[in-house]
């Protein structure tokens, strides 16, 4: 390609540092190369009268591709100074350097080439119009290969890096078990990944027509989304609808939605706002991650799957119990939404107070053995009446025991034990104090809290008043007191709850 051509550039221009202490001799360097061109790309000119200037400039103006340096300026050896400095001090071993000089010499040719790693030595009476031409065209070509190098390095160096951060998140992500924050973790990496600030997981619903839900559901999101005409604005679930339909990743604009398809036919969605590309190289790094993750998500897919099933189908034979007593259908939901707030408040970790919350429903199923005219009995019950009513923890936990999975073995400790008394004067066993299991100690404390707040068959329900004077009474005899002490604190939210699950 020709250095000389009249065209308009379309590129940027090379940035050349002109470091003379004589003023003519910028102009007319400026004046003979004003008409160069290398690859569309003309010349862009920075200047300096000293060695002190040229590293003050050297130190501020990145991308400079050529110096042309003088030798002799307020010293004889400023000139090699500045060479010295910049490839040592500076760290700069990218630009070209042309060191120019009146007094030859004051400078021989070998050895301040050898010395300071200067790329080309001339005599400023030799600098002809060719020769300032081909000189100029021989350095910048070789700072465009040594960028390409330098750039090829780098890439290289960002993928290595790339593939350990994607080692690193796939190895943190796969350690969650519970899909929201298996969500929320992958989304996490991939932002950190692409150095993004907004961004947003969905996953596209199963049976939709069936359901009556949207075909999208967010599983996680990072930013502020609200800005563009909420979560799911018009425009996104156009951007949704066709990587749906197409089965493609595709950029819109400045936001990438991302198809990722599992292997149980269905596909999750990555949404990535504020991009203004996605490089080959974090195309291939996405890829890499998402591929990787994506048989971990099927997984807990299918494991929640269950989890949630295992859980909804326990929820609801507890409802079955208790309708045969008559009592509120809402019972068992209202006392598994306060055992999992009592179990938060405690600190309880998150895992433990899933497997509570799901297991509470079952704490009267021994109940299904006990005869409708002692369970259904509107007054008090007799001795005879007592001792069968108090048969049911056992037989809830003859119909749940020998399970190895948590929820059902946790299931049959809440069932045997919800009756024990902190003081051990409860049933079956009387047990004491922390001998009775927590689970157990938390579903008693929801249990009675529920019972008094509403009407039963042999009871009305209680003020507000009386039920918290009434805990208070028996905390530390029949209830565990630091579990009361929590109901009370957290009684707002508590009493939310029985307004979100009405009888």
């Amino acid at each position: 390609m020709s250095f000389l051509s009249s065209a308009s550039p379309k590129l940027p221009p090379w940035k050349v540092l002109l470091v003379d202490d004589e003023p003519d001799i910028h102009d007319i360097t400026k004046l003979t190369l004003s008409r160069f061109r290398l690859e569309g790309r003309a010349l862009s000119f920075v200047h300096a009268y000293s060695g002190a200037e040229a590293k003050q400039v050297l130190a501020r103006e990145e991308g400079i591709a050529l110096v042309f340096l003088d030798v002799v300026m307020e010293r004889e050896d400023s000139g090699l100074e500045v060479a010295r400095w910049m490839r040592e001090d500076l760290g700069n071993q990218f630009t070209r350097i042309v060191l120019r000089t009146g007094q030859p010499g004051q400078a021989p040719e070998e050895r301040v080439i050898v010395n300071y790693d200067i790329n080309d030595y001339k005599e400023k009476t030799e600098l002809d119009r060719t020769k300032l031409f081909t000189t100029t065209f021989a350095a910048l070509r070789a700072y465009r290969d040594i960028m390409k190098v330098e750039e090829a390095r780098q890439a290289q160096l960002h993928y290595r890096e790339g593939l350990e951060r994607v080692i690193a998140a796939s190895a943190h992500i796969f350690k969650q078990r519970n899909l929201r924050d298996f969500a929320s973790g992958l989304l996490q990496q991939v932002v950190a990944l692409l150095r993004l600030e907004t961004s947003m997981l969905l996953r596209l619903r199963g049976a939709s027509a069936i359901t009556g839900e949207q075909d999208y559901e967010v599983l996680a999101q990072i930013g502020d989304h609200e800005a563009d005409g909420g979560i799911l604005s018009p425009s996104l679930l156009s951007q949704l609808d066709d990587a749906k339909s197409n089965k493609i990743s595709r950029l819109h604009g400045d936001t990438y939605v991302g198809y990722f398809p599992n292997s149980s036919g269905k596909a999750s969605l990555l949404v990535l706002k504020g991009v203004e590309e996605i490089s080959d190289l974090d195309a291939q790094l996405l890829e890499v991650f998402c591929s990787g993750v994506a048989i971990a998500f099927d997984n807990i897919l299918l494991t929640q799957e269950i989890t949630d099933t295992q859980a909804e189908l326990i929820l609801r034979l507890g409802d079955v119990v208790e309708s045969r007593s008559h009592e509120g259908g809402n019972h068992v939901r209202r006392m598994a939404e306060v055992c999992q707030l009592l179990a938060q408040a405690s600190g309880m970790s998150e895992e433990e107070t899933m497997v509570l919350r799901h297991a509470a429903p079952m704490h009267d199923i021994g109940k299904i053995s006990t005869p409708d005219a002692v369970l259904l009995k509107p007054g008090k019950l007799d001795a005879a009446e007592w001792e069968i009513m108090k048969q049911h923890p056992t037989v809830g936990m003859s119909i749940l025991d020998g399970s190895q999975r948590p929820l059902l073995k946790a299931a049959a400790v809440i069932a045997h034990q919800h009756h024990e008394k902190y003081d051990g004067s409860g049933y079956p066993q009387g047990l004491v104090g922390e001998n009775i299991h927590k689970y157990a100690r938390i579903a008693a404390v929801a249990d009675v809290f529920d019972a008094l707040m509403h009407k039963r068959c042999y009871k009305d329900a209680w003020p507000l008043e009386r039920v918290v004077s009434y805990l208070r009474e028996v905390s530390g005899s029949h209830l565990d007191p630091q579990y009361v002490e929590l109901l009370i604190a957290n009684l707002d939210a508590a009493l939310a709850l029985n307004q979100r699950f009405p009888d």
